[in-house]
């Protein structure tokens, strides 16, 4: 590295490291306490390696009361800007980038299916999750920690205070050790390519209870820069560190899919990850890529074709005829109203999945 990186980069740091620590002020962000010492007790991970992000705990607040209007109307996010979308019930819900890159986690507790979840975005590493949670303990919700691994979003649940890294989709350290998450699907794409997928949809507002630079990103360059802001365990230069990727973990196995690499039409690509049959459907030009199991439950294992039938959320064709939407859902033929199954991924930066799994394998297409 260079003087002059160098010193770009120390100047970057000192930044981000201002805004999150303004990111701290107003509303009530749960006491910002310290994580700069490290819990006690058994680790999953190597401790050592655990990062104090700056802000301690909850100094970047979790929304815990979610507001939502109609995509329909919203105009407070531009139609190319990112989305993270949960289907909770018949509802569609999307959580804007531009408000998750403040708040990073929000706990809602499901509107009229009543089923609770958790939504969490860490920026550093471009990932997205979902996790169904506990609604019979007293406080079912999740906070941000403070820490990072892997430059990744560790998360603490507020019954236990156990600690969960975002990517492994684990408890690393505290009474729930070892625990893993209950993932739901997630669908990541842009807001008008949502809003004409689901009209109906409903979007987060700013009506968080806090005041932020909504339309401001908080890390300057960092989405296209190649810079990171925390060490990592691994680095791997055959892409770009912040190329956005698909990928799929099944066992020890990786592999990942290039936002970038499907085209301007809607791509199917039938393929086996780890021994485990799957199909992913992506398409460049409307940003969104989503990965299932296409084993289904019977033994039987599905080739598909893309389709485009003038409903944009039915993206897939079975060889026998079933129409699968977005949310790998058979909405008719012969197989309507089952489900495909999950796989374990998501969309995150190239130097996320490489950092925690570096065999990662590349799926060129």
């Amino acid at each position: 590295m260079t003087f002059a990186h160098a010193i770009a980069r120390l100047f970057l740091f000192s930044v981000v490291s201002a805004l999150l620590l303004a990111s701290c002020g107003g509303g009530s962000g749960g006491g910002n306490q310290p994580a700069n010492s490290q819990p006690g007790g058994t680790w999953l991970i190597d401790a050592s390696s655990v990062i104090d992000g700056g802000p301690g705990r909850d100094g970047i607040p979790s929304i815990d009361n979610p507001q939502f209007e109609p995509i329909a109307i919203n105009t407070d996010v531009a139609d190319d800007d990112l989305v993270i979308a949960v289907r909770s019930g018949s509802e569609v819900r999307a959580y804007p980038h531009d408000v998750m890159d403040w708040h990073e986690i929000i706990n809602d507790a499901g509107g009229d299916a009543g089923n609770a979840f958790v939504v969490s975005y860490c920026p550093l590493t471009g990932s997205a999750f979902a996790w169904d949670v506990d609604d019979t303990l007293s406080n079912p919700t999740l906070g941000v920690s403070g820490r990072l691994f892997n430059s990744n979003l560790i998360l603490y649940d507020r019954e236990t205070e156990s600690l969960w890294v975002q990517m492994m989709e684990i408890a690393v350290n505290g009474v729930r050790i070892g625990e893993q998450t209950d993932r739901l699907q997630i669908i990541e794409t842009t807001k008008s390519t949502l809003r004409d997928m689901y009209p109906n949809a409903s979007i987060l507002t700013r009506n968080t209870g806090f005041t932020r630079q909504y339309g401001v990103y908080p890390y300057g360059s960092y989405r296209d820069n190649a810079g990171l802001l925390f060490p990592v365990q691994n680095t791997d230069s055959r892409l770009h560190p912040k190329a956005r990727v698909l990928g799929i973990r099944q066992g020890d196995q990786v592999k990942v899919y290039q936002l970038r690499g499907f085209g301007d039409t809607t791509q199917i690509i039938n393929d086996q990850v780890g021994g485990q049959s799957v199909v992913i459907v992506g398409n460049s030009n409307l940003n969104f890529a989503a990965a299932f199991n296409r084993q289904l439950a019977d033994g039987t294992i599905l080739n598909f074709s893309a389709l485009q039938d003038g409903n944009t959320s039915n993206v897939l064709q079975d060889d026998e005829g079933t129409v699968w939407d977005v949310w790998g859902s058979a909405v008719s033929g012969p197989r309507a109203g089952e489900q495909l199954s999950m796989t374990t991924s998501t969309i995150a930066y190239w130097f996320a999945w490489v950092a925690f799994y570096p065999q990662a394998e590349i799926y060129f297409n």
